[in-house]
């Protein structure tokens, strides 16, 4: 069966960025499954149709002259699932690299080829999986500037008529240095651990880091001997505030919050105050103390198994990060890395 690299890079990132319990790569449209809501697909189809053409004068599903045409033909190189306490949230990719920049024909079909993938996507999902939530991801390394700038009021577009009809559908480009620091750069940032030898592309990037500073490397490539230089820059960016947007407050907890903790970015006094509840409230929102110390071999409750150590002492970190309506403690966590970045050894 032939892997593309593309899929590769976003089955890790929907497992471990975007968290989906369930991942397909290749996900195609079956011809013996039934096809629910025809009628709100059919309607959407034509309205959608209709709109771009007159707005724009693009022929959308001009290889497509009937709904189930067009749905037979459904396909996405990753869907995910994500299980969550408020219902599953899905998530599906496209994801096309060409060297010269994205290019489907001409201008204007490369750009008809992104809404028309798109739109198509989100009917498949409400068709075969009963779902209004998702979002939908088109992405490319590189775009040209032209081509971005025609695609993205027909997104707007495409989210304004989906909402419209009580869609809660988010579709999105993805390209150019967001490509990096969306995609790339935070699933390096989750690569440690990470041992599943079917994830191709992280396997070839743990591989790269294993050699990227020794000896051998740098004399062929010409650059002085850095060990881990690389890796380490893209394994925690503490400059690059963009990155975490891709992830949860937990995966920024337990990677970012814990490397710069055991780095030493806070003082003595910081971590004597991180293991009360007073503090750990006030300035991360936690219900317990984001540390403690620990000899233990058990895991205590509310905290991660992993210790971890800070000046030669033992502790485990909180787990209970929320990120709700209610009860949100991402901007206290965001608020306490960027006071801190510039103090990692």
């Amino acid at each position: 069966m032939k892997i593309e690299m593309g899929e590769s890079l976003f089955y890790s990132w929907l497992r471990h960025v975007k968290e989906c319990q369930i991942v397909q790569t290749n996900w195609k449209v079956s011809p013996q499954w039934q096809l629910h809501h025809e009628d709100e697909l059919a309607e959407l189809m034509t309205a959608t149709d209709e709109h771009f053409s007159l707005r724009y004068g693009y022929k959308i599903y001009k290889k497509n002259s009937s709904l189930s045409q067009l749905i037979q033909q459904g396909e996405c190189d990753a869907v995910g699932v994500s299980i969550q306490e408020d219902g599953p949230r899905y998530y599906a990719v496209d994801v096309a690299f060409h060297e010269s920049g994205l290019n489907y024909g001409t201008r204007e079909e490369t750009v008809m080829k992104v809404i028309s993938k798109s739109l198509r996507t989100a009917m498949c999902l409400y068709g075969y999986m009963e779902t209004k939530r998702a979002e939908i991801t088109f992405a490319s390394p590189k775009i040209n500037p032209s081509i971005l700038s025609d695609v993205e009021p027909c997104i707007e577009d495409a989210n304004a008529l989906l909402a419209a009809r009580g869609f809660n559908f988010s579709i999105r480009v993805i390209a150019n240095e967001e490509f990096n620091e969306s995609v790339l750069q935070p699933i390096l940032l989750m690569s440690d651990g990470v041992a599943d030898t079917s994830e191709l592309f992280l396997r070839s990037y743990q591989m790269y880091t294993m050699f990227a500073g020794s000896p051998a490397g740098a004399a062929k490539s010409g650059r002085a001997t850095s060990p881990k230089r690389m890796a380490d820059k893209v394994e925690i960016d503490y400059q690059d505030d963009g990155v975490y947007k891709e992830l949860k407050v937990g995966a920024i907890a337990r990677t970012v919050l814990r490397k710069m903790l055991s780095d030493g970015s806070a003082s003595d006094d910081e971590v004597a105050f991180m293991q009360t509840t007073e503090y750990s409230k006030q300035f991360f929102g936690l219900q317990y103390p984001l540390l403690l110390r620990t000899d233990a071999a058990e895991t205590e409750l509310h905290y991660y198994k992993d210790p971890l150590l800070i000046n030669g002492e033992r502790y485990r970190m909180c787990c209970e990060w929320f990120e709700t309506a209610a009860n949100n403690d991402r901007p206290y966590l965001l608020k306490w890395i960027e006071g801190h970045k510039e103090g990692v050894k």
